[in-house]
């Protein structure tokens, strides 16, 4: 009798202990599902900012790497503006960061202005605040503008996906191109086609941009979920 009482005992304390597993599994499963449709949604809800846009929130004020509060209007130069969207964290940035001073020179010969913009907002406190900037800009040794794109405003008005993401603007403030820097992120030496480069060559000589649009490859920036 005692051992029936054991047995049916046993068996109850196991099927608790195997319904409280399986309520745990369901909630963690319902968890990631959450997270993945909030994600999803917010991927959704930004959109690229199409190719002929006008320079949206120009105007907008963004903390530099220096401690001035610039804008993309105070930045631009008389043929145009070159927007990057960059950080500290992303590997893909790591890899390309080397066409930085390369494409600078250019814009400058150029009468382009450049920045780039850190609007990796959700990881502020994961090696992309501005603290972290100033110390990044200075061990890359950037002579450019860098700033913090702050809840990544200018990144949801420009649509912008990724690390590095790049746009640039004519001086009448029209988007002209869109996307990556190059066709080869491992090395620079090994590149066929220098996108941003023709970009900029043909927009100061008052040409049609043979390739308007590439795919912008990277890390895609870091936004705040709710």
């Amino acid at each position: 009798m005692n051992s029936t009482k054991t047995t049916t005992n046993n068996y109850l304390s196991y099927m608790k202990k195997f319904m409280v597993r399986q309520v745990l599994r369901s909630s963690v499963i319902i968890l990631l599902l959450t997270v993945m449709t909030v994600t999803s949604i917010a991927a959704q809800d930004i959109q690229q900012l199409p190719l002929g846009s006008t320079l949206p929130l120009g105007d907008v004020q963004m903390e530099d790497v220096s401690g001035r509060n610039l804008t993309l209007n105070g930045v631009k130069g008389e043929k145009g503006l070159l927007v990057i969207f960059s950080c500290n964290t992303c590997p893909w940035v790591v890899k390309w960061e080397d066409r930085y001073p390369v494409v600078q020179e250019l814009a400058e010969a150029n009468d382009i202005g450049m920045i780039l913009l850190n609007p990796n907002e959700d990881y502020r406190d994961k090696g992309d605040g501005m603290q972290d900037m100033i110390l990044y800009a200075e061990k890359a040794g950037y002579t450019l503008p860098y700033v913090l794109d702050k809840n990544h405003r200018v990144a949801d008005a420009f649509g912008a996906s990724r690390t590095p993401h790049v746009y640039l603007f004519d001086a009448e403030d029209r988007l002209v191109y869109v996307g990556a820097i190059d066709d080869n992120a491992n090395s620079a030496v090994e590149v066929e086609d220098f996108y941003i480069k023709d970009a900029i060559e043909q927009l100061s000589a008052g040409q049609a941009i043979t390739r308007a649009s590439t795919k912008s490859i990277g890390c895609t920036i870091k936004r705040l979920s709710n």
